[in-house]
C-alpha cells in the first residue's frame, strides 16, 4: 500500500509530520479516511474530533479542537487549532472537564474530544 505525507500543525506548532498509510479524521461532515490517491478535499474538523494517523510503526491518535483538513492525492495537511496525543490525556481529568463544562458546548465537546482519542487508542 503507498504512503502519503502528512503534515499536523497547530496554531503553536508542528505537531507531527510524516508517512502514513491512512488518515482517518472526524470532521464536521462525519469520520473520513484518507490513502494516497485521494480525491482532493477541504474540510472543517470537528471541534472535539479526533485524529488517527497510521503508519508503519502503529496508530497515533490525537484529540484536535477545530481546524480544518486539506487532502491532495500525495499530502493531507492537518492545520488544527489545539492538538494533544492521546497518550498524553489524563482520563480522570478529561471525565471531569466533561462534568464541569455544563452548559459550555465548545469545553463540552473539547472534553468529549479528548476522551474518544483516549478510547480510540485503547489506553
Amino acid at each position: 500500500m503507498a504512503d502519503i505525507d502528512v503534515e499536523f500543525v497547530t496554531v503553536e506548532r508542528r505537531f507531527w509530520s510524516g508517512t502514513a498509510s491512512m488518515v482517518v479524521a472526524k470532521t464536521t461532515e462525519g469520520e473520513i479516511g484518507i490513502q494516497a490517491g485521494h480525491e482532493p478535499l477541504l474540510g472543517e474538523l470537528d471541534e472535539g474530533g479526533t485524529v488517527t494517523v497510521y503508519t508503519d510503526e502503529g496508530k497515533k491518535v490525537a484529540a484536535v479542537r477545530g481546524g480544518f483538513l486539506s487532502v491532495t492525492a500525495t499530502k493531507v495537511s492537518i492545520l488544527g487549532e489545539l492538538a494533544e496525543w492521546a497518550e498524553n490525556i489524563d482520563r480522570a481529568e478529561a471525565e471531569r472537564s466533561l462534568a464541569d463544562a455544563g452548559e459550555d458546548p465548545t469545553a463540552a465537546a473539547a472534553a468529549r474530544g479528548r476522551l474518544r482519542a483516549v478510547e480510540k487508542a485503547g489506553a
